[in-house]
């Protein structure tokens, strides 16, 4: 019987460090069955004391990212009283860095969240997915900070999404044979970087797709499931295909097959960083 816990999750700000946090360390218990509490925004003692009667009304763990310390206290004495344990999760982090700074954290809420340089570079970067995914606007590709290839419905446009929340300008275009190959990328200026999966685990993705669409009332590309589109043998010669043409390009490949988006895009930042001191290496040479 899976062990049934409510988890509260406090921050004064989106919440998202805390559901990285909770869903990094959940996934390591296979039984527990978590209900999760989620207060976002909690920046005054009136939000605060929603909060308190939230826990009180299903008492579970607290995990907190509170800066501000008169909320952090009141919160404290309440969890107290209640018998939950709270872990203000962010504490050992700014401990290190204040004593390395010798400088106090300023205590702020949300400062993580302001409109910056680095905000505006994301919001940039998500237009340029936009305009070119799925191989549009093509003569916008020498802006790309990386290009992804790959047969379809290989994850590039929601890897090139999740990047985009990072700042890198990403775009994306699919490899069909028989087309122009990869046409735009003959002397590309960014790194050029393949994604593959497994043939059968790509026609599942496909037949689902084509599902959807069937069910949007697209009868003609519904009746493309019984294409080549999702055959096995024409499915597993596409993907050679594709993986021949990178490699005669150079270009390196991820296989997706078992790997989460977030786990695709931490590839791709690790590729593009080994591609840039390549090219750090050729302009300078004699370069430590």
């Amino acid at each position: 019987m899976p062990n049934r816990m409510n988890l509260h999750l406090v921050s004064d700000a989106t919440g998202e460090t805390l559901n990285s946090i909770a869903r990094a360390t959940v996934s390591q218990f296979d039984h527990a069955s978590i209900v999760y509490h989620r207060w976002s925004l909690i920046r005054t003692r009136f939000q605060l004391h929603r909060v308190i009667e939230g826990i009180e009304a299903e008492p579970g763990p607290v995990l907190s990212t509170l800066i501000e310390a008169g909320l952090r206290g009141e919160m404290e004495t309440a969890c107290q009283r209640l018998g939950v344990g709270v872990v203000h999760v962010l504490d050992p982090v700014l401990a290190v860095l204040q004593e390395q700074f010798g400088e106090k954290a300023a205590a702020r809420p949300g400062r993580q969240y302001v409109l910056d340089a680095d905000y505006f570079r994301r919001i940039d970067a998500m237009h340029y997915v936009l305009a070119h995914d799925d191989g549009q606007a093509q003569a916008g590709i020498a802006e790309a900070d990386v290009v992804m290839v790959g047969v379809s419905r290989s994850s590039k446009t929601p890897t090139s999404f999740y990047l985009a929340n990072r700042g890198i300008k990403a775009a994306n275009i699919p490899l069909v044979p028989g087309l122009a190959e990869a046409p735009g990328l003959e002397a590309p200026s960014c790194p050029v970087i393949g994604l593959t999966l497994d043939a059968e685990a790509l026609i599942e993705i496909r037949r689902h797709r084509l599902r959807m669409i069937g069910a949007a009332g697209t009868a003609a590309a519904a009746r493309q499931d019984s294409g080549d589109y999702v055959d096995l043998e024409s499915v597993k010669a596409e993907l050679l295909w594709a993986r021949r043409l990178c490699n005669r390009r150079g270009w390196p490949v991820i296989d997706v097959t078992r790997r989460s988006i977030e786990e695709t895009a931490a590839t791709v930042l690790q590729l593009m960083e080994a591609w840039h001191e390549r090219q750090r290496k050729v302009a300078d040479p004699a370069g430590p």
